[in-house]
């Protein structure tokens, strides 16, 4: 529709110079522009919008976004001639990759560890879009674009995002669609928000969705009639543990096959309890994004650890302080230290980074790295955590020796130490 050097007015004043385009879909085209000396992404769409989706959207960037992880719109249009409008938004840098190419498997996580962080990011995200009263409304795997080395999320398309009690005629895509909303029983809202995003979750980590199993794949042609029967009246997680009738299929649901006893026992329990019969039927059973983040993701971030044998990424159970490696069967059989702080734990390995909800429990910050295990290289084995804050902490001997740890310096991790971080946060290495 536009081309190159096309100048667009924005409702705030001053124009948008057409760049390049970006891409083009059924409802819009994106189109690379300049305004205010800064290159912006600009989607403009097709047809006229109702008036309320105008409205709401000059309200969303008047209220601005929830989060850093949202590409939210920024600036809104002038209408044209015909009653066509856009926005714009931050460009996307080229890092990040789309989830849909994840789950095609043209892309790749660098590290399993980068994958929990982007399950982090992602409920955190939702957690804080929530919090500040919206809903989502229209959650599917085009939404995101993952960096696949650091985990570091963008969520895009957020022109349909609205207050909780009002809803801009979207359903959503009926893969992702809770069941209640795909019968017809209400709207998408906060509770069928958080139905999509276990959705989300399973599909991370198992690149599977989690109702499609043998039911799906004897079925000959996916009509609007078997999408409402699927997802909406009779759907059936691929290992509800009463009823094995829609259990994947060899061949077909290969990556869930395979990763599926990969993971600890919690994270299986949580989608078995979460894709439940009585789940399903009753959304107020759903769990918030704080209990993903604080019960599950943080747990799978602190028991992430690499063999010492092969270097592959395995889940350590702290409570039993063992594990099995998954690739070379090393089996370790001596006392793993374990940091524990408060109500968590955290399994000692190399290169596993500490965050300030650790350190610093006033702050509770989940991605603000404050300390880095670190491998003696004359005792291999041996490991410490460096100091990465300002702030000089105080190590406790299980001697009962003190001694301060200053920036950039490393306390020894050996059983029975115990470090006080200040502002009243502490850890024992046990």
């Amino acid at each position: 529709m536009f081309k190159k050097g096309d100048l667009i007015k924005i409702s705030t004043g001053g124009e948008a110079k057409v760049l390049s385009e970006l891409g083009s879909g059924g409802q819009g085209t994106v189109y690379k522009v300049s305004y205010n000396d800064k290159e912006y992404a600009l989607k403009w769409y097709h047809k006229p919008g109702e008036e309320k989706f105008y409205k709401n959207l000059k309200q969303n960037i008047e209220k601005g976004s929830p989060a850093p992880f949202f590409l939210w719109p920024l600036f809104l249009t002038e209408k044209d001639s015909n009653g066509c409008f856009g926005y714009l938004m931050e460009l996307r840098d080229s890092a990040y990759k789309e989830f849909s190419d994840f789950l095609l498997a043209k892309v790749q996580f660098s590290t399993v560890s980068a994958m929990i962080e982007a399950g982090i990011k992602i409920c955190a995200g939702f957690q804080k879009l929530h919090g500040k009263g919206y809903s989502y409304q229209d959650l599917n795997d085009g939404n995101f674009f993952i960096n696949p080395s650091t985990g570091d999320i963008l969520i895009c398309d957020n022109d349909n995002v609205s207050s909780a009690d009002e809803n801009m005629g979207i359903l959503g895509k009926c893969r992702y669609m809770a069941p209640e909303v795909v019968r017809g029983e209400t709207m998408p809202n906060p509770q069928s928000d958080r139905f999509s995003l276990a959705i989300i979750l399973f599909l991370l980590f198992f690149n599977n969705h989690p109702l499609e199993g043998e039911l799906i794949s004897n079925c000959p042609c996916m009509t609007e009639k078997h999408e409402k029967k699927f997802y909406g009246f009779s759907p059936l997680f691929i290992y509800d543990p009463t009823d094995n009738s829609n259990r994947p299929v060899r061949g077909i649901h290969t990556n869930v096959i395979h990763l599926w006893p990969e993971f600890p026992q919690y994270v299986r329990d949580i989608f078995i309890n979460q894709f439940s019969q009585k789940v399903l039927q009753e959304p107020g059973r759903r769990i918030s994004e704080k209990e993903w983040i604080e019960n599950i993701l943080l747990r799978m971030r602190h028991e992430l650890v690499k063999c010492p044998s092969c270097g592959n990424e395995i889940f350590l159970d702290t409570e039993k302080n063992d594990f099995r490696c998954s690739d070379c069967s090393f089996h370790v059989d001596l006392r793993v230290p374990i940091i524990q702080a408060g109500k968590y734990k955290v399994a000692v390995n190399r290169d596993k980074k500490i965050y300030q909800y650790i350190t610093d429990s006033s702050k509770q910050k989940l991605y603000v790295c404050t300390g880095e295990i670190v491998e003696s290289k004359k005792a291999p084995g041996l490991f410490g955590l460096k100091n990465l804050t300002q702030n000089v902490w105080m190590l406790t001997t299980k001697n009962k020796n003190n001694r301060p740890i200053a920036p950039g310096e490393v306390v020894p991790l050996l059983i029975g130490n115990e470090i006080a971080f200040g502002n009243g946060s502490s850890a024992k290495i046990v």
